[in-house]
């Protein structure tokens, strides 16, 4: 009897994870498909049923947007500013999360206590002192050479998001860093190799893994992030999440919908697809990353 209740708990507890899961799968591709078909719709179809399937598949809403909302331009801009800012952030936690992980040093615990505080810290609450930072080092700029070097730039744009995100990639490098076996390093030693050439040849291909986890996580969070490019991209170098401001203004005017949802596809696809790609890769990155003192 005692058997059969645990047996009937574990099930209750199965079927209460499966239903839970099955209505946030629910919750998530709904609203996704809805956006998808009504990227395809005609303008009078959104005024007699939303809800209805679209009666021929309507493109012109993507040439829309690609033409009189620059949807192109803004897709081009986005697509150097991530790949600036992951390539940066690679280039700069790799060799961070290196040597914290795996040598110890006099000043070792307080600049990883550093980089652990950042993870507590809200991008959002520190964006007005970085713009008014880059806006003083700007006006520097105009009066020397008289150019824009810090505002309305995507390298710049790129390195502050890098640096944004630096906290949480060195802490889940860090902590992979450390699960991999010392035997690794000691036999490239003995081979004569460097700690540079044991990094690059050895560490670095082995925690494959994490980077993937890391360059997915940070390609999401750059390609769609929005307050930090609105501040920083005053001007006509708008990323893609900026620019769907200007089909929504479009929309409101002429009373058709169906360009915004494709600028909303456009910026979503690209994210789909890569995690469709690397989602088994993610999940090992994730499990193997954890800290490990």
């Amino acid at each position: 009897m005692k058997k059969f209740k645990e047996m009937s708990a574990d099930k209750v507890y199965k079927i209460f994870i499966y239903f839970a899961l099955l209505m946030l799968a629910v919750s998530i591709i709904i609203p996704l498909g809805w956006v998808f078909l009504a990227s395809l719709k005609q303008p009078h179809e959104f005024f007699m049923n939303p809800w209805k399937l679209p009666d021929a598949l309507y493109f012109n809403n993507f040439v829309e947007a690609f033409k009189t909302a620059k949807m192109g331009d803004y897709f081009l801009n986005s697509v150097i500013v991530t790949a600036l800012g992951i390539i940066i952030l690679l280039v700069t936690a790799l060799p961070a999360s290196y040597v914290l992980a795996r040598f110890d040093f006099k000043m070792k615990k307080p600049i990883n206590s550093i980089f652990m505080a950042g993870l507590f810290i809200n991008v959002n609450y520190i964006v007005i002192p970085i713009f008014l930072m880059l806006l003083k080092l700007n006006k520097g700029a105009q009066s020397m050479w008289g150019m824009d070097m810090f505002l309305n730039n995507r390298l710049v744009l790129a390195i502050v998001y890098a640096a944004t995100a630096l906290p949480f990639t060195i802490y889940l490098l860090t902590g992979y860093f450390k699960t991999l076996p010392k035997g690794f390093e000691e036999a490239a030693s003995i081979d004569g190799a460097s700690h540079f050439q044991t990094m690059m040849k050895i560490m670095i291909p082995m925690a494959k893994p994490s980077i993937v986890t890391i360059i997915l996580f940070n390609f999401l969070s750059f390609w769609n992030e929005y307050i930090i490019a609105l501040t920083l991209m005053p001007g006509v170098n708008k990323t893609l999440p900026v620019g769907l401001i200007n089909l929504q203004q479009a929309a409101r005017g002429a009373a058709n919908p169906g360009p915004l949802y494709a600028g909303l596809v456009i910026v979503m696809l690209p994210t789909l697809i890569l995690y469709i790609f690397v989602q088994n890769k993610l999940t090992q990155g994730m499990t193997l990353g954890g800290i490990k003192d």
